[in-house]
């Protein structure tokens, strides 16, 4: 029984993923494959580490590691994936490109619906791009703020065709 607790608590970090794709992938199969899983039941902390693959239908996040913190209700906090680089890819809607993200970190808040890819940070979708040192994206109003540094400014990619548009989950 123990056993059966820890693999759906598990499985709460992967459904948390899932919610960024199309409605359609939420009816797929969630499939997690990784060198080595971990929980703490104490600290309400899994672990997930080696070669990292989450994959429910379109929606695919790639990392070295995979960190989630569960709060007293045992309920996803934040979801941390460490990579070099770290990337995630989801097909948004049926009329537009895979809209693909990478970080050295990606950090997604589950109370606050924020996702934050640092480290050569880069969101892509149809031939456009924005890419910073940081860039926070709100999966929940559609909103992007991106910073740079004095090694990275801030760098907007728009195609020419007017049928394109700024890469953003939301539109």
């Amino acid at each position: 029984m123990l056993h059966l607790k820890r693999l759906i608590l598990m499985s709460a970090c992967v459904i948390t993923v899932s919610a960024w794709a199309l409605p359609s992938d939420r009816e797929k199969n969630i499939e997690l494959n990784a060198d080595k899983a971990t929980f703490s039941e104490r600290t309400g902390v899994m672990t997930y580490s080696g070669n990292v693959v989450i994959q429910q239908g379109t929606m695919r996040l790639n990392a070295n590691s995979i960190v989630a913190q569960l709060n007293a209700n045992k309920q996803i906090q934040t979801i941390t994936a460490k990579g070099n680089p770290a990337t995630f890819q989801q097909q948004i809607s049926v009329d537009k490109g895979l809209a693909k993200g990478q970080g050295q970190t990606l950090v997604y808040n589950a109370e606050t619906g924020i996702i934050t890819l640092t480290g050569n940070a880069i969101l892509t979708q149809d031939g456009a791009s924005i890419r910073g040192n940081e860039l926070r994206y709100s999966m929940n109003v559609g909103d992007i703020e991106v910073t740079g540094n004095q090694q990275r400014r801030v760098q907007l990619v728009i195609p020419p065709s007017s049928n394109r548009s700024f890469p953003s989950v939301k539109d």
